[in-house]
Order: C-alpha cells, then sequence, then structure tokens
C-alpha cells in the first residue's frame, strides 16, 4: 500500500534518498535508493534523483509492493500511437486526458487506455509511465514497455540526458531567444501549484520565439530540467503566461489594443496553450540521438490562426 508522508523542516534541505530513511525508518537508506531508482518512492508524485534535495512540506511517497499489485483497470481510452518498439511506446496524448489513476480520478486515464491496448503493461510499474505531461497539455509521451529499458529511461531522465521541446502561446512579445534560470519550489500558500523561490530547486528553460503574432507570441520551449509545471511557472514568473492556463494565469491577461472578438476567443479558450512538440533521446542498444515528434494539435492551431487574422 501506497504510504505518503510530508518532509518536516527538521530535514529539510537534505538528500531525497536520507529523507526517505529518515521518514520511513523501517528501511535502510540503500533499500530506499533502490526504490527511488526503480520509482517506487516518489517526491511530490514524480520521479526523482536519490541525491535531489527535499524542502519542508514536500511530499514523499513510498510502494515497494507496486509492481506486484498494480490495480488499475483496462479501459478503451481514444488516444493516439505515432511509434512502438519492443521496448517503448511513443504516445501522442490528448489534452483532457489525467496520467493515471489518483485522488479525485479513478477511471478515464491514459494508464487505463495503456492497459487495454498493451496489457502486458501490468507487469511495469505504473504501467510504464516514467514521465508525465500535466491533464491538459497534450503531444509527444514516452511509455516504457520492458522493466530494463523503463530503469534505463529513469536513468536518462535523472542524468539530464532527455531533451524535450514544447510549443506554448502565449501573451506578449518575444525577441529571438533567451533562457529562464529560476529555481522552483511547491508554493508555499497554495499546495496544487508550484512557484519560483530562492530555496527551490534548479529549473532551466530556452526560451526561442517561433512565430510572431503581434502582441502574442508562439514559442518554442526546450526544457533542461523536469520540474513540475516548470514551463508555465517561468512563462508566467517572466509575464508571459500561457493562453487558457486557469493555474498561472487564472485572469486570462489579454494584450493591450486587442479586438473584442480576439478576447473572446482567447477567453473561451478551454486549456493552457501548451504542446510536447518533440522528444530525443540516445537509443538503448544503437548509442543514436532518435527524435519522435507530435503534431501541433488543432485547437491550437485554430487559436494561433484566429489571432493571425486580427494583427
Amino acid at each position: 500500500m501506497e504510504i505518503t508522508k510530508k518532509v518536516s523542516k527538521d530535514i529539510s534541505k537534505t538528500r531525497f534518498d536520507k529523507a526517505c530513511a529518515e521518514l520511513f525508518s523501517e528501511h535502510s537508506r540503500s533499500v530506499h535508493k533502490k526504490w527511488i531508482i526503480e520509482g517506487k518512492a516518489l517526491l511530490n508524485n514524480e520521479i526523482a534523483s536519490p541525491r535531489d534535495i527535499v524542502h519542508e512540506n514536500d511530499e514523499i511517497s513510498i510502494d515497494p509492493t507496486y509492481e506486484s499489485k498494480i490495480l488499475w483497470e483496462p479501459e478503451n481510452i481514444n488516444f493516439e500511437i505515432l511509434f512502438s518498439t519492443d521496448n517503448y511506446i511513443i504516445v501522442n496524448k490528448p489534452s483532457n486526458l489525467v496520467m493515471h489513476p489518483g485522488a479525485g480520478c479513478e477511471k478515464g486515464t491514459l494508464a487505463n487506455g495503456l492497459l487495454f491496448k498493451f496489457p502486458e503493461l501490468k507487469k511495469i510499474p505504473r504501467a510504464g509511465i516514467v514521465h508525465r505531461l500535466d491533464k491538459d497539455t497534450s503531444g509527444v509521451l514516452l511509455v516504457a514497455r520492458t522493466e530494463k529499458f523503463r530503469n534505463y529511461f529513469v536513468r536518462l531522465l535523472q542524468e539530464r540526458k532527455i531533451d524535450k521541446t514544447y510549443e506554448a502561446v502565449v501573451v506578449g512579445q518575444v525577441i529571438g531567444s533567451f533562457e529562464i534560470n529560476k529555481p522552483i519550489g511547491r508554493d508555499k500558500h497554495n499546495r496544487v501549484k508550484m512557484s519560483v523561490r530562492s530555496d527551490g530547486k534548479e529549473a532551466i528553460s530556452i526560451i526561442k520565439l517561433y512565430k510572431n503574432l503581434g502582441n502574442y507570441s508562439v514559442l518554442d520551449i526546450l526544457i533542461k530540467t523536469g520540474r513540475t509545471h516548470q514551463i508555465r511557472v517561468h512563462l508566467n514568473a517572466n509575464k508571459l503566461p500561457i493562453i487558457g492556463d486557469k493555474t498561472y494565469n487564472p485572469s486570462n491577461k489579454i494584450a493591450k489594443e486587442t479586438p473584442h472578438e480576439l478576447i473572446e476567443t482567447i477567453r473561451g479558450f478551454p486549456r493552457q496553450a501548451l504542446h510536447s512538440k518533440k522528444l530525443s533521446f540516445k537509443d538503448m542498444d544503437t548509442d543514436e540521438i532518435i527524435s519522435f515528434e507530435a503534431k501541433t494539435p488543432d485547437d491550437i492551431n485554430v487559436l494561433v490562426n484566429t489571432i493571425k487574422k486580427h494583427i
């Protein structure tokens, strides 16, 4: 059974594996390190490295028996398979799809759909899910099909050897490209949100203008780290809120001199205009860099074309 505990002040700013051993003292630090690497111990519901630093009120969850008791039920969920091998599956996740069952969402998730299409994933922790996209973020995602490849990909993630590029439609003008290097941690006032904070974890995003839309922009974002909500937090902190982001842009900011009919379109956009565009990593067998892309979905294309008409 999964058990979750919060990091107390006295073990804040220590390594993840050490904090696990302090909170769950019935097991040794080496055992916790093994579980972390295998994805059986999570930090704020995310895969992390044993050496990552934890902070007060972070949540640590452990489930050492996870691999033998996946309870999620297979369901016929609609999503696109872009590519598959014996080692992994490349999914094009639609928006409005939760990654896996949890509090408040017990079924109808990507994990349920994966188990329906690939029953053998019952043998893999978390049905092969090794990284995640927010519910309302669409795009390319990798699912591990074997334990060996899962461990390999998790290691690449921990060593920051996975390149992930996203596309976002934002309020504001951007010229050229720039880097955002601002640490991110759990928001002190709202546990659902993340925020830029001096005692947070290192977070690096590379921002590049893809399309100029007057007082709006389409951006390409390459993330060097994989913090929760990283792109959404970084862009909002740089006064470039993503259109439709109800968490970090709740007032639906509008650029100056935006025509009334365009205001209605922007404020009516039903999700954050954020898409996982490209995923690149070194092949486990050949050492070649391979890449997979998911086309920009129709709803974002319609949004961009509508803005174009009014500039």
